[in-house]
């Protein structure tokens, strides 16, 4: 008999908590349910599937026959089931309780609703981090899957990287299987033909009695989501044709990850590098080093030393994301309290729901940005500020906080004052801009300062303004989005201006020059600050009462200039048409549109998909100039402007010695 190459082929299917019920829709036609019932017609071929825990649950509830398929598949014997976080968090970001909490959910969800404990676990983004072994052997894991890069990083060689290692950590041991780049970059882009001789080819080199390993484990998506992909690899019959050639092959024999790991022995101990997949390294960077990076990669594939020495031209890791964005920062750090405060709730305090909520806020798509990664779409985030919002609110009704308190939440060196009510809550920013960073209805469990700044990304130099659509590489099989040039709007220059300031609440300028805050008052609950200039002295109080936050501006001496303040808010409706303005009584536009209004003194935002509105009121008229703030960022469909926030712009003569600017924020229930 021919020696043979074990084929350990898997697939990992996630949407991110919170997405459109339509991308939900459209990824179900166009993947999950032809990807199934092709394999379904095929019990000979093993593979191995992870299901997020959310989107399994969704699946379900939605498309319960093409999950009994998969159920049916399961109980055959054809597929194994692979656990992971209940909500796809990055392990390695998130408390060692909370990885235990979030493996042992999602696997016993697997074994109640299809029937199985799973022996492995997918690893969000690969990112691996020692510090993750204990909680993933604790939980029953007996093996993971992680990128050849990984392992190329620690000094291994390609021609070792044919079956599973072992490493550990804290006394606890943990298998590795290093997943193929090469396969990942053929399957299911190069032809059929192409990618069966290379698999066959492998069977070709082992001369010792282990049998040799093609190890597989991609994004689902990548077969009908991803462009061009459903025509390639279904309507053109890729996938159903690729698994006719390896049930055919007599050098090729497909088993399982728990198959394979039960026969074979460990190729020895390893230890991994703090690492993630090889793209992600260019990601994590600021614009100015990812540049540098990424000129540092185009010399060494210049110069032809790249493909054998790029596991030591390293970039950042998933971690840097935190001090790149400082948005995602924040979100980080207040999950992190939110955890903390819900550990240490005594046991019989704790709800079910309590523990969802912290789980979907650790949901990992909204930290994190490159050609994939969701930071850059509101609906994300907002996904994870409601659960952030809910989780706050239910810990508060057990054990109180103080109405106002300070601390340094995202560790960036300055304070941050916490004033809440109950109904609302405005975290403010000690520092000179004395501006409003988030604002918290609880009600609605929406967070107002969910908003991102315009930052410079290393993608930018590609975006041509003007452009619409560049061809894709030419190549025998299809491009993959990693190597696609495409345009899903109009850019302009000015789009990928960096923002020179925070996209805050009630940030001040004088004249159109930001003004200059000083922390008045050590006592938090007072939140006064006063301009640093000692010409013209602006004294800024923000206070809370119900359901209203108001912000009140007095000029202590008589001045012949122009005051303004900028607003930014996330309204979750963005551009779309269920947000509007609301003024003397008719709808004076949405969200995505441009406004000028003078002597205004009262403007209503309404706004559907959040089920409320807020009403700005100003004591003395001020024109106001409303536009949409957008952002420029890249996905695997192209490049693409979004929405991030409303911002409003309040300028106003200083002829008075007060100002007064109220937000009163009304559910659809109190809306009055």
């Amino acid at each position: 008999m021919p020696q043979r190459v074990s084929l350990l082929f898997g697939v990992h299917a996630h949407q991110p908590v919170g997405n459109f019920p339509e991308v939900l829709m459209d990824a179900h036609l166009r993947c999950y349910k032809p990807f199934l019932r092709v394999l379904y017609r095929y019990p000979d071929f093993c593979f191995a599937v992870h299901f997020s825990g959310w989107l399994l649950d969704y699946l379900i509830e939605h498309y319960p026959e093409d999950m009994s398929l998969l159920r049916e598949m399961v109980q055959r014997g054809q597929v194994e089931l692979f656990g992971a976080g209940d909500t796809e968090p990055v392990l390695a970001v998130i408390p060692n309780r909370d990885r235990m909490g979030q493996i042992e959910t999602f696997s016993n969800k697997l074994a109640a609703r299809l029937g199985q404990h799973p022996q492995g676990a997918w690893l969000t983004e690969r990112v691996w981090e020692a510090t993750v072994v204990p909680a993933l052997a604790d939980c029953g894991i007996r093996y993971v899957t992680v990128d050849d890069y990984h392992f190329l990083c620690a000094g291994k060689t390609h021609a070792e990287l044919n079956g599973y290692f072992t490493t550990e950590e804290d006394t606890r041991s943990l298998d590795l299987f290093p997943i193929s780049e090469n396969l990942r970059y053929k399957i299911p882009f190069s032809p059929v033909d192409e990618t069966i001789d290379y698999l066959e080819s492998l069977a070709d080199n082992n001369s010792s009695n282990t049998r040799n390993a093609a190890i597989y484990f991609d994004d689902i998506e990548k077969f009908g989501i991803w462009p061009e992909t459903y025509q390639w690899v279904y309507e053109k019959g890729w996938l159903e044709q690729f698994i006719q050639r390896v049930l055919a092959s007599t050098k090729i024999c497909p088993r399982h990850y728990s198959e394979y790991h039960a026969a074979e022995k460990t190729r020895g101990i390893v230890y991994l590098p703090t690492v993630s997949y090889i793209e992600m390294n260019e990601w994590t960077l600021p614009a100015q080093s990812a540049g540098t990076y990424a000129d540092l990669v185009q010399q060494a594939k210049a110069s032809g030393w790249y493909e054998h020495k790029k596991a030591f031209l390293r970039g950042g890791i998933w971690k840097n994301f935190f001090s790149r964005y400082p948005e995602s920062n924040w979100m980080h750090k207040r999950m992190l309290g939110l955890s903390t405060r819900l550990a240490a709730l005594p046991e019989k305090q704790r709800t079910v729901q309590m523990q969802r909520k912290l789980y979907e806020s650790q949901a990992n798509d909204a930290y994190w940005h490159g050609l994939f990664g969701g930071l850059y779409l509101p609906h994300l985030r907002r996904a994870v500020y409601n659960a952030i919002v809910e989780l706050e609110a239910l810990l508060d009704t057990c054990i109180a906080r103080p109405a106002c308190f300070t601390e340094d939440t995202d560790l960036d060196g300055v304070e941050e004052a916490y004033h809440q009510n109950g109904i609302l809550q405005a975290v403010l920013k000690l520092d000179s801009f004395a501006s409003i960073c988030e604002l918290d209805a609880y009600r609605l469990k929406h967070n107002f300062g969910d908003t991102l700044r315009s930052q410079a990304e290393h993608y930018h130099q590609k975006i041509q303004p003007g452009e619409r659509n560049l061809p894709s590489h030419e190549t025998t099989g299809i491009a993959s989005a990693h190597d696609r040039i495409s345009y899903k709007h109009e850019i302009a220059a000015e789009d990928m201006v960096a923002d020179d300031h925070p996209r805050g609440l009630f940030v001040d300028r004088l004249d159109g020059v930001f003004i200059t805050y000083q922390f008045e008052h050590p006592a938090a609950e007072n939140n006064h600050f006063q301009s640093g200039n000692t010409a013209h002295p602006i004294h800024k109080h923000i206070t809370l009462n119900h359901n209203r936050l108001q912000v009140s501006y007095r000029f202590t001496a008589k001045m012949e200039h122009v005051f303004s303040t900028e607003i930014n808010l996330a309204m979750p409706s963005c551009d779309g048409m269920g947000g509007r303005y609301l003024y003397q009584g008719s709808i004076h536009g949405g969200f995505g549109q441009l406004l000028e209004l003078t002597h205004l003194t009262e403007i209503t935002l309404d706004d559907d998909t959040l089920g409320g509105s807020v009403v700005l009121m100003t004591s003395s008229p001020v024109t106001l100039f409303a536009h949409p703030h957008f952002s420029v960022s890249q996905s695997e469909s192209g490049f693409e402007k979004i929405m991030q926030a409303v911002t409003l712009l309040l300028e106003w003569p200083v002829t008075t010695q007060e100002l007064i600017i109220t937000l009163a924020i009304n559910s659809q229930e109190n809306a009055s």
